[in-house]
């Protein structure tokens, strides 16, 4: 029994990324000024984004043109493959077929260039000169280092204390492709120098590197830009190229999904691989059998099973928009846990809303729970997957060992959003008995 890969040539890239958001049966509430708390406009929004980032964020088009010279870049790693893990089913002795999307063929091994690399190209079109960004684990930061040197542009990295310190070859990584990296909190800005000023020693958060980011682009020269990672609605559209090509792909498998997972920090590739599926939802209009969404967080930052849903803003100086998300507090600093990229107090509004309209479940899984999974994934299939990834590997095997006692033979589909190459010191600490939850 052997591991099936189905591959699609590279000219059945998709074209566009789906818009579901006019498809819901309620619209995302809007994002809100941090002054007047009205809804925001593409004025409000200006100083931080181009004017087409700004257009996909605030748009209703349910489907969006990719550049050519966006899909150029694409052709470099996609269509990425979809795999059926027939020796993972075996070792679990589970009737259920299980299959992974795998992003971990990109460049920088995980899905964050798919938003990375359109970001720049718009920002290079709108004459911008720098780009501006935080990172936890660095998976965006050195995705967004990447894109920014194939447009020309120079990148600043705001990158998480504890992650800068935890994974300096990701660190690495962005410096090679031109970033300049800073530990976050850092001196470089009032938010930064306040949170040293109240501990010198602290570890940092993602809503603090955001606000880090965010200020310097508001106190510079005028000549950058602040890209982001997840969250927003425009990231999570770009990634729905993961979807599509998985959609295509179980046409080719002569099979459909039953439940879809991904592992959830702020909602980018959960909601990529998820929203085109979604599409066929009754709920949504569609009409194909409605399928189980699971979003998998971190038990130490659980944001969708346990936080407030409520508005918020998405940084912790509250110099964002605010959404309406499921949030622990904008103040909230997670624990160091290797998995950085889900380190953020809140959710994307999008992913919070289907939440709350019972299209999507939650689940929030331990540390050592999701190394166990990983290296059991590993063993089979022969990929190690990033920590943020081993999270929805955990509840992948849960599922196919719940069907294992129940004899249901469904279709099991998650995102292996990337690789732990840079990553292996979470697992030498799994192996040394040192990692907790």
């Amino acid at each position: 029994m052997t591991t099936l890969k189905y591959l699609l040539p590279e000219d059945r890239i998709p074209t566009t990324w789906c818009n579901v958001l006019p498809d819901l049966p309620s619209p995302v509430p809007p994002l809100l000024h941090p002054g007047t708390r009205e809804p925001v406009t593409g004025e409000d929004l200006a100083p931080l984004f181009p004017a087409e980032v700004i257009a996909q964020e605030l748009g209703t088009a349910r489907e969006v043109d990719i550049p050519g010279a966006v899909l150029d870049v694409y052709r470099q790693w996609r269509p990425s493959p979809l795999v059926r893990a027939r020796r993972l089913e075996r070792s679990l002795d589970t009737p259920a077929r299980l299959y992974f999307k795998y992003e971990g063929v990109s460049p920088t091994g995980s899905h964050k260039p798919n938003t990375a690399v359109p970001q720049a190209y718009y920002n290079r079109r709108a004459g911008v000169r720098r780009l501006v960004t935080e990172t936890g684990a660095g998976q965006w930061g050195s995705s967004l280092a990447l894109a920014c040197s194939y447009f020309g542009l120079d990148c600043e990295v705001f990158m998480v204390r504890v992650s800068y310190d935890q994974k300096p070859y990701r660190r690495g990584l962005m410096e090679t492709f031109g970033a300049s990296v800073h530990p976050s909190p850092s001196p470089r800005t009032a938010a930064g120098r306040a949170a040293l000023a109240a501990d010198p020693e602290a570890t940092g958060s993602l809503g603090l590197a955001i606000s880090e980011a965010v200020e310097a682009v508001a106190t510079g020269d005028g000549t950058a830009k602040y890209a982001l990672g997840s969250v927003l609605n425009h990231v999570l559209l770009h990634q729905t190229v993961i979807g599509q090509e998985a959609r295509l792909q179980f046409q080719l498998a002569d099979d459909r999904p039953d439940i879809v997972i991904g592992a959830a920090g702020g909602g980018s590739n959960f909601g990529g691989l998820l929203l085109p599926f979604l599409r066929e939802h009754p709920a949504l209009g569609g009409r194909g059998p409605a399928v189980r969404a699971i979003a998998v967080e971190p038990a130490s930052c659980p944001s969708l099973t346990r936080g407030r849903y409520e508005y918020d803003f998405g940084d912790s100086a509250g110099l964002t928009p605010l959404a309406l998300m499921h949030t622990l507090g904008h103040d909230f600093v997670p624990p160091g846990i290797h998995a950085g990229g889900l380190r953020y107090h809140g959710m994307s509004p999008v992913i919070s809303h289907l939440r709350e309209l019972g299209l999507v479940e939650a689940r929030a899984v331990p540390q050592t729970a999701c190394f166990e999974a990983g290296v059991r994934f590993a063993r089979s299939e022969g990929i190690v997957p990033a920590p943020e990834s081993c999270h929805a590997v955990r509840v992948a095997l849960d599922e196919a060992l719940a069907c294992r006692e129940s004899g249901e033979a469904k279709t099991i589909v998650f995102s292996l959003s990337g690789h732990a190459h840079f990553d292996m010191q979470a697992y030498m600490d799994y192996f040394a008995g040192t990692l907790t939850d």
